[in-house]
């Protein structure tokens, strides 16, 4: 499933409030990272991750290596070194995208 624009746009308001749950260190993605983010999603589908100032890539591409590591995850948003990322629920997802 890929995320429409106002599917997208409907996240980045549910995630307006929302604290980072994960920090992304000098190290990058690692498996403590993967680790936690992955956690992180068994109570909740929506999350935020920072990109801290001394990691070694860009939001875009740690989001973009999260991702690839968490089966079912999305990128809903990357603004500054804030990550938004989203994974319903397999059985039965809490948040409603369709309206």
């Amino acid at each position: 499933m890929t995320l429409t624009s106002k599917q997208r746009a409907r996240l980045r308001s549910l995630a307006h409030g929302l604290s980072p749950v994960a920090h992304v260190g000098q190290a990058g993605v690692t498996d403590a990272v993967v680790t936690s983010v992955a956690e992180a999603f068994n109570t909740r589908e929506l999350i935020k991750v920072r990109v801290q100032e001394g990691a070694p890539d860009s939001a875009w591409d740690t989001a973009d290596a999260l991702v690839a590591r968490i089966e079912g995850a999305q990128v809903a948003q990357t603004i500054g070194r804030i990550i938004v990322l989203y994974r319903p629920f397999p059985e039965e997802p809490v948040l409603r995208l369709d309206g």
